[in-house]
């Protein structure tokens, strides 16, 4: 059903599945390491159709590409993931990054950040993750985007579906610049009307747990898939790349958070094929 990538102009500007089986700096429970190849086999699953919402047919022949999972030994992570996404992105690809814990937002948007300038990044999450450390660790999956603006990665930072901002980090938003629009203050489609390049960043945490109990934080009050789906679907802008990650399969029993990332794989796919 999918191809591997490979060089050739018929390839460029398609979107490339890229696994990071990841999860060392989180901050809690382990277990997102072993999402990648779970939302796979929920994605290609025959209980559904590989259509998408908006009309594209993910089951056509070269209608994205998947590079597979990476392998790295912790010491060489972030270097090992900020290469590969630089040499997909070197290859004309638009990579989406299956998670993994959120610390391995940092070296993929890295990459972006010296091949695409003004990007402009849209998190969904129930946190901010702008801590400046937390347990010691500056790289934790709570600090992200803390490095991501210090490093000057990104021009613009969106985060939609916040509810667990403290003080600090609503220092941290303030002094980054970061567009913090909390969960209590949805919908905003109006500001998903963004313009330039957009990198889509997805903490599946950022829907209500009734929807996606396999995450290792759950903080109910959350979005409905539809609300996310709705807030996907509004973006505009040219969308670079994404990733989705904290899934946590060791806390999925009923595989009801699989079939949902995979749903928002399918249908981001989709949105960057007609894009």
């Amino acid at each position: 059903m999918t191809s591997q990538p490979h060089s050739g102009i018929n390839d460029l500007g398609k979107p490339v599945i890229l696994g990071i089986p990841f999860d060392a700096n989180s901050s809690w429970l382990r277990g997102s390491a072993g999402a990648p190849p779970i939302i796979r086999v929920a994605f290609r699953s025959d209980s559904g159709n590989m259509w998408t919402e908006t009309g594209v047919d993910l089951g056509a022949a070269g209608a994205y590409l998947d590079a597979g999972d990476l392998k790295f030994h912790f010491q060489q992570a972030f270097t090992v993931i900020e290469d590969k996404v630089g040499e997909l992105l070197d290859r004309g690809l638009r990579p989406v990054c299956l998670g993994g814990d959120h610390s391995i937002t940092l070296p993929v948007v890295r990459a972006f950040g010296k091949r695409i300038p003004g990007l402009t990044i849209i998190h969904f999450d129930a946190h901010p993750d702008l801590y400046d450390e937390l347990e010691g660790n500056r790289l934790s999956h709570a600090c992200p985007f803390a490095r991501i603006m210090e490093e000057g990665c990104a021009k613009r930072l969106i985060q939609v579906g916040i509810r667990t901002i403290n003080g600090h980090q609503r220092e941290q938003a303030a002094k980054f610049g970061v567009e913090v629009i909390e969960m209590r203050h949805l919908p905003a489609l109006d500001k998903m009307k963004v313009d330039g390049s957009v990198y889509i960043s997805f903490d599946m945490d950022v829907l209500d747990p009734a929807f996606v109990p396999g995450i290792s934080h759950r903080e109910p009050g959350g979005m409905s898939v539809r609300e996310a789906l709705a807030h996907l679907q509004a973006i505009t802008g040219h969308i670079a790349g994404a990733d989705i990650v904290e899934f946590n399969p060791a806390q999925d029993s009923s595989q009801l958070t699989a079939t949902v990332a995979a749903k928002l794989l399918k249908e981001v796919l989709g949105k960057m094929i007609l894009d």
